[in-house]
């Protein structure tokens, strides 16, 4: 059964790269650009994994990592943090928010692969 996986990214590039670099892998994906529609949209697509990045306009990553970890419905999902973010302290907040995992841009395709296979 196809994998699917939820990605919300406000970048247009940053979007398209993750998505077609997921799609060939196989993996069905639903691209969210905009993070205040990212709950709904999980609820709707019932993804295996969201992959989430934390600075977005209108609404952080991070709060949308505690609004799913706050659901019984979603709070399984597992999340992996995107961002460019990359101190330490950045990263264990994310973690304590509930992020399963958490890669730093600018992205390395590999690493980016490897986290998500980590994951699912």
């Amino acid at each position: 059964m196809t994998k699917k996986v939820l990605v919300v990214e406000d970048n247009e590039l940053n979007l398209k790269l993750f998505c077609d670099l997921l799609r060939a892998h196989q993996f069905a994906v639903e691209p969210v650009r905009d993070g205040r529609e990212a709950v709904a949209r999980a609820r709707d697509f019932v993804p295996d994994l969201i992959i989430m990045d934390i600075q977005m306009p209108h609404v952080t990553g991070y709060e949308i990592i505690l609004e799913l970890k706050a659901d019984e419905e979603l709070k399984a999902i597992p999340v992996m943090a995107v961002t460019a973010y990359a101190g330490r302290e950045d990263e264990e907040r994310i973690r304590a928010a509930g992020a399963d995992s958490y890669v730093s841009k600018p992205i390395s395709l590999a690493r980016f692969m490897d986290a998500v296979g980590a994951l699912i």
